[in-house]
């Protein structure tokens, strides 16, 4: 199929740009580079895949893991967090005492947000279901101070 613009040879034509396009007389300077240049200062990059070396490699280079890198923190503390939670939440439902452990629930979902290998989803349940057992837990205490006349 030939295009449309070529003349029957089957090669394009191309035509000069009009007078409002062309280039200025004289080399134009590029930024970042000092006058004179007529290419532009990059060129392609070698993509090439990085091998990485195997444990006989490593053992031949001398170089060898310490200890604490082959120690890793498996310690999960979301669990307790929302196990914690759970626990405040049931028993401010029925006495104001479980604020320590709402507390403590609270603290634990906010450390383990800190925490990147942490399920957050735990961590938000513990959060939110700690903070409405202190808040319960709350309740009951200004209910029971206010039945004992310690408050107005």
């Amino acid at each position: 199929m030939t295009d449309p613009r070529s003349e029957g040879s089957g090669v394009p034509r191309v035509e000069r740009p009009s007078a409002e396009v062309e280039h200025p007389e004289g080399t134009a300077s590029m930024p970042g580079a000092a006058k004179g240049y007529a290419k532009l200062p990059t060129a392609p990059v070698p993509v090439e895949r990085e091998r990485v070396p195997d444990a006989a490699e490593f053992a031949a280079s001398g170089w060898a893991p310490s200890a604490q890198a082959e120690h890793a923190d498996d310690a999960r503390l979301a669990p307790w967090a929302l196990f914690a939670a759970i626990v405040a939440l049931a028993t401010s439902m029925f006495v104001g005492w479980g604020i320590p452990v709402a507390i403590v629930a609270v603290i634990a979902a906010i450390r383990t947000l800190r925490r990147p290998i942490e399920n957050r989803a735990m961590a938000i349940w513990a959060l939110v279901l700690g903070v409405f057992a202190a808040l319960f837990s709350t309740g009951w205490l200004i209910w029971a101070a206010m039945q004992f006349e310690i408050l107005g």
